[in-house]
């Protein structure tokens, strides 16, 4: 099979950091660090598409177009 790549987001929780693809509904993964969530991603999508070839259903096409954008607000920012 040919390798694929899919956005990832991640996102900060209360107790670390979550990921999941908006193309891939159904596979997440959670670490403590943003870095370990998103290796625990990487294994996480392996596993999800093993699984979706072992009962025959087909690996999504990535559909998701995203853009990083740089705004200068015009308030101070809320701390993280």
């Amino acid at each position: 099979m040919n390798a694929k790549r899919y956005p990832v987001i991640i996102e900060q929780t209360g107790t670390g950091y979550s990921a999941y693809s908006p193309d891939v509904p159904g596979c997440v993964a959670v670490g403590d660090t943003q870095e370990e969530t998103r290796r625990n991603f990487r294994d996480a999508l392996a596993a999800h598409f093993e699984a979706m070839c072992e009962v025959g259903e087909l690996i999504p096409n990535r559909t998701l177009q995203s853009t990083m954008w740089k705004a200068r607000p015009s308030r101070p920012l809320a701390p993280r």
